[in-house]
């Protein structure tokens, strides 16, 4: 590699080439591949004695990428550190100087908002120091999740179960999932009714439907009885119409993505995890070279909770669809967006780099993954400076007997902003309101029939990823950097599981999240944690020493450990074993659900009397086109997913195409669909049937092996629930190799 006269260290080697590209020779630009140095892994690392000093060390794994760069700095007249522009960015920015012993004069931090040519050089020729306030904010956030998990972790051990963990903020949202589920459990049903009217115009044409709304003011019914007393009030006799009341009603565009609502809308629309999604925006953020640009970073910086949107960014957006939609569909001036309260404010809200390259030019040098959540953030950010939509509204109040009948209905009269884009909701569709005639007020109304309907109030719902995002967020628990890997952990530690798309606790969970409530109560408290996370904001912008926020905190946890170990000193917490619908083919048993060294797997409860296990399936909806019989999800040993008939190899059915709930129209068997993310249409995998489509025509774009028995195991030919997985290679990587694989977790 060419010498150059200055060193530029970013994170990522993708990021090193966009920006590479940007700055020419005289840049020599390195991706350092996120931490190099961290607190040790085997031990605390923390003198809690002498002031909760930090012991750093290299990380193992990394000490090709530290010889190359520390050569490199010694060489260059000046070192860039570029790494995110965040907390954490500016801790991995110290760690570098530190650890490559650059000088005060010869370091200069930069950071890019957006990684274009012209943020890109306008950052470099203004570079600052080192801002110890962020890196001393993330040092205690660091230490505080550090002793929390190696003083916590080894309780739960001795307590619950070897091999698990707690943390800080990850204990605080498992505790949220196992709280929504107490509240569906203990939620008792409340009966309601509705009535519905079909009213016709006795001497012209016209017919609607008007709904029952009370005596005067609004009135729920709580009773078939109360429901008849009306029927038999209105019965045969005429309506007046009481009231017609037309407006116009506006609807405002939803503000730019932060972090949290991307996550959210990635979610409801894309069907992306956080992880997922964090992951992929990165990528955008970071570059990707387009046909006739070359490398750009599409989007800007993804962790943020700013609303803020910079000048020339909406003097594009005025521009573009000024352009494109035409003068009506501008508001006439920019909108700008207030922040919430307790916001850092450290960024601009996500937005595309250069509004002009449209998510449909650039889509072939996109993956799908790229073109979808680029064309979200796209569209949502040039939707929150459009115009209002608009729509007529009308209400239409009938009266018979006394009660009180209304209808309502509103027609689109300016589309706005939702020409291009509408959020997505969490929660079920509203249904659409009919269309209503046109009327005077002076007709004369006759209801054809009645409908009553028999209702019952609902439980709150599970939390699914993108709600339990929301909720941290309003409750103030972690930070937009955090969201993500957040909602991971507590999956990946099987304290909660996704069923149906939705979040609930384990047994293992609830007994894990009591112990914490009885014991460490400020741990696992939501306000307490979000209070911690405004004395980091606090440490972050030079007001609190970050050391006075550890002592403050050790000095009640220490009492509570104490104590803990005292009340529980010879006892041991059973976690209750999770019953299935499986039952024990060797002892008639139902099976119960448990944890090993390689995941969930199914066993026998009379052990040690019948050791009996399996692998834990899924049954699938539909039938089995073979025998009839139920479906199963499987993974091979070489960990392909497939779906087969549960007889095994006495049916011998198998697929890599995933069952659906809907039947054939023309031969009545289960269709399916091709595996992978977002929506796929069904079809029919009946040779025999009309609607029957190939495997060849069915798109995939990579061919799976064909599903037989000599190429994907049976239920009788699957791995032992405890066999050991191949073993990973432990062969040394060189530096180059080890730059290839990706950078800080999203």
């Amino acid at each position: 590699m060419a010498k150059g006269k200055n060193l530029v260290i970013v994170e990522s080697p993708s990021k090193a080439k966009t920006i590479g590209k940007y700055l020419g020779p005289e840049y020599r630009v390195e991706a350092c591949m996120g931490h190099l140095r961290d607190l040790p892994k085997s031990t605390m690392g923390v003198d809690i004695e002498h002031d909760f000093t930090p012991e750093y060390r290299p990380m193992a794994g990394k000490e090709a990428i530290i010889s190359e760069l520390q050569a490199a700095s010694k060489k260059a007249s000046c070192v860039y550190l570029a790494t995110d522009p965040d907390r954490e960015g500016e801790a991995i920015s110290w760690h570098l100087k530190q650890l490559l012993d650059i000088s005060d004069e010869k370091a200069k931090r930069v950071t890019f908002n957006e990684i274009t040519k012209s943020v890109v050089t306008k950052s470099i020729e203004q570079p600052r120091d080192i801002d110890y306030n962020l890196v001393d904010a993330q040092q205690a956030r660091r230490i505080l999740d550090r002793i929390v998990g190696y003083q916590l972790s080894p309780l739960l051990w001795k307590k619950v179960r070897r091999g698990l963990s707690a943390g800080r903020v990850q204990s605080v949202a498992t505790r949220l999932v196992v709280e929504r589920e107490r509240e569906i459990e203990a939620f008792v049903p409340k009966e309601y009714w509705t009535l519905d009217a079909a009213l016709r115009c006795v001497d012209k044409p016209g017919s609607f439907t008007v709904r029952y709304y009370g005596e005067g003011k609004k009135r729920e019914l709580h009773s078939e009885a109360e429901v008849d007393e009306i029927i038999r009030d209105v019965t045969g006799k005429e309506f007046t119409i009481s009231g017609i009341k037309r407006t116009e009603k506006r609807r405002n565009p939803t503000p730019p993505f932060i972090t949290s609502t991307l996550q959210q809308e990635a979610s409801r629309k894309l069907n992306m995890t956080p992880r997922r999604t964090m992951a992929v925006a990165q990528q955008l953020y970071e570059g990707v070279d387009i046909t006739g640009e070359g490398t750009l970073g599409l989007i800007t910086y993804m962790r943020t909770d700013s609303l803020r949107l910079s000048e020339e960014a909406l003097a594009a957006a005025k521009d573009f669809i000024i352009g494109r939609y035409g003068t009506a569909y501008y508001p006439g001036e920019p909108r700008r967006y207030r922040a919430k309260s307790g916001a850092q404010d450290a960024h601009e809200a996500i937005r595309p780099s250069n509004v002009a390259l449209d998510p449909e030019t650039i889509k072939g040098d996109l993956t799908r993954e790229q073109y979808r959540l680029y064309k979200l953030i796209w569209s949502r950010f040039v939707a929150c400076q459009m115009a209002d939509a608009r729509y007529d509204a009308v209400q239409i109040d009938t009266t018979c007997a006394g009660h009180i009948f209304r209808a309502t209905d509103q027609i689109m009269k300016f589309a706005g902003f939702t020409a291009l884009y509408e959020e997505g909701r969490d929660d079920e569709a509203e249904e659409k309101a009919g269309g209503l005639p046109d009327l005077k007020g002076d007709e004369r109304l006759l209801a054809e029939s009645t409908k009553k309907e028999q209702h019952f109030t609902m439980p709150p719902a599970r939390y699914t990823e993108a709600t339990l995002v929301k909720a941290m967020e309003e409750r103030g628990v972690g930070r937009p950097s955090t969201y993500a890997s957040i909602v991971a952990t507590i999956q990946d530690r099987e304290y909660v599981l996704k069923k149906e798309k939705r979040l609930a606790p384990t047994p293992l969970g609830i007994v894990v999240t009591d112990l914490m409530l009885a014991h460490f109560n400020d741990v696992i408290d939501v306000e307490f944690t979000a209070n911690m996370e405004h004395q980091l904001d606090e440490v972050e912008a030079g007001k609190v020493n970050w050391k006075r926020v550890l002592h403050d905190f050790y000095s009640e946890f220490h009492r509570e450990m104490t104590e803990a170990e005292q009340a529980l000193d010879g006892k041991r917490i059973k976690v209750p074993d999770e019953e299935s619908d499986e039952i024990c083919e060797l002892c008639g048993r139902r099976m119960v659900i448990k944890s090993g060294r390689f995941g969930r797997f199914l066993a026998c409860p009379g052990f040690p009397e019948c050791k009996n296990t399996k692998p834990l399936v899924e049954r699938m909806p539909g039938r089995c086109p073979k025998c009839g019989s139920t479906i199963l999800k499987r993974k091979s040993k070489k960990g392909y997913v497939y779906y087969a008939c549960e007889r095994g190899a006495e049916c011998g059915f198998m697929t890599w195409d995933v069952p659906t709930a809907n039947d054939c129209p023309s031969c009545g068997q289960t269709l399916f669909k091709k595996s992978g993310r977002g929506q796929m249409k069904p079809f029919c995998i009946n040779e025999n049937c009309k609607e029957f489509l190939p495997e060849e025509k069915r798109d995939y774009k990579r061919r799976m092996p064909k599903a037989t028995t000599e190429t994907v195991e049976t239920a009788e030919e699957l791995a032992p629930v405890e066999q050991k997985p191949e073993e990973k290679k432990t062969k040394k990587t060189s530096a180059k190799s080890t730059k290839a694989k990706g950078t800080k977790k999203a």
